[in-house]
């Protein structure tokens, strides 16, 4: 693409601007084939020439971001912000807001096949599911998709880990709703995760205790007569309100993760790969057992409903070299299977425990630490596919 501005007449000017909003930045100047120190420079001109007054970036945890304006710009800004009474940095980052609201993702389009889905599964325990799932729910509202991340795990883990109160056994829940007794809407269950890198477009399902009776539940209930269909039904109605819905799954072999795998079934008339089941493991034999029975669950059950589950691929998780042979071989061997693929190997690093003790998103708390820049990866590769 030919830039509009020659190379020659830049000078560069170095902001502090947070992950969240330069990650966005980055992704959509890729997605749209622009330079992003173009689509900067035309974020300026728009918000020097818009005389409304644009909202306030929250510019907390913001890191250094160096970039290229033709010459002269810079100063013309910096006189703008004096007029309207705000610093540079907050000028180029409500510049850059402006940008992306008015350059929306050409991957934004109504989807006829309803929100894409990601369910995070394996038949073992500690492998990560839950920090996966929700990192990757982070990365993918932080560049501008709408979100909606449901912990169906009794144990409620993400609940906890987010800082929320899991739902009380006599309120509405998922499960009640997949059993036909939920009274109201299940919308109106679900809490928005309110960090500011996210813009209001991260949404929580919270776990409720009852879950731990949902398979024995489903195995007797006359309100599905196909039980897989169960999580499907529930979940419809909120479909069109999000671009991704990411399921953390409990390490079941029972009715709830069949409802869980059927709902990430590739539809009639949706793109292969674009939902289907992320399987976190670990670099050790353990894993690779309880891969071998979610693999077993998974064609049983395509089999027996004549559908297509697709596994997006695995997320070595809590990867640590220094292991040894043991933990080099392994991650050789998941390498090895080739499909489904590695898609991103998660380092062993102190961040993830860190934002959990804290209560806090990860890509947040430490927005530029290897795990985050791990589940962006992931959130981009979900994306492309």
């Amino acid at each position: 693409m030919t830039a509009p501005y020659s190379p020659d007449d830049r000078e560069k000017v170095v902001a502090k601007l947070p992950a969240g909003l330069r990650q966005e930045l980055k992704i959509r100047a890729a997605e749209l084939g622009v330079d992003i120190k173009d689509a900067v420079t035309d974020g300026v001109h728009a918000w020097r020439a818009d005389s409304v007054s644009r909202p306030q970036v929250d510019l907390a945890g913001g890191t250094s971001f160096a970039t290229y304006f033709p010459t002269g710009l810079y100063g013309e800004l910096k006189d703008d912000c004096k007029k309207r009474g705000v610093a540079a940095n907050q000028g180029i980052a409500q510049a850059v807001r402006l940008w992306l609201d008015t350059h929306p993702s050409p991957r934004r389009l109504p989807r006829s096949t309803g929100a894409r889905r990601l369910i995070f599964g394996n038949q073992k325990g500690g492998v990560g599911k839950t920090a996966t799932a929700n990192g990757t729910a982070q990365g993918l509202a932080e560049v501008g998709n709408r979100v909606l991340l449901i912990d169906f795990d009794p144990q409620g883990h993400l609940t906890k880990q987010l800082g929320y109160p899991m739902l009380d056994i006599d309120e509405p829940s998922l499960a009640k709703h997949m059993l036909g007794e939920g009274k109201g809407e299940l919308r109106d269950l679900l809490v928005p995760i309110e960090e500011s890198g996210f813009g209001g477009r991260l949404f929580l399902l919270p776990a409720c205790r009852d879950a731990f009776l949902l398979d024995a539940k489903l195995a007797t209930s006359r309100h599905v007569r196909i039980k897989e269909t169960a999580l499907e039904k529930a979940l419809e109605p909120l479909e069109k309100e999000y671009d991704y819905i990411v399921v953390d799954c409990p390490p079941s072999l029972g009715y709830s993760m069949d409802t869980a795998l059927y709902y990430s079934r590739t539809r009639d008339g949706e793109a292969n790969y674009s939902s289907g089941v992320v399987i976190p493991v670990l670099a050790e034999d353990s894993s690779a057992d309880a891969f071998d029975m979610l693999a077993d669950q998974i064609q049983d059950l395509s089999e027996d409903m004549g559908i297509d589950i697709a596994m997006l691929g695995f997320i070595v998780n809590m990867y640590d070299s220094r292991k040894g042979y043991i933990a080099t071989s392994s991650l050789a061997a998941w390498q090895e299977i080739g499909d489904p693929p590695v898609i991103a190997v998660v380092p062993e690093l102190k961040e993830q425990r860190e934002a959990v003790r804290l209560k806090q998103p990860l890509l947040t708390y430490a927005p530029d630490c290897e795990q985050s820049e791990a589940m962006r990866s992931i959130a981009q590769q979900v994306m492309a596919a």
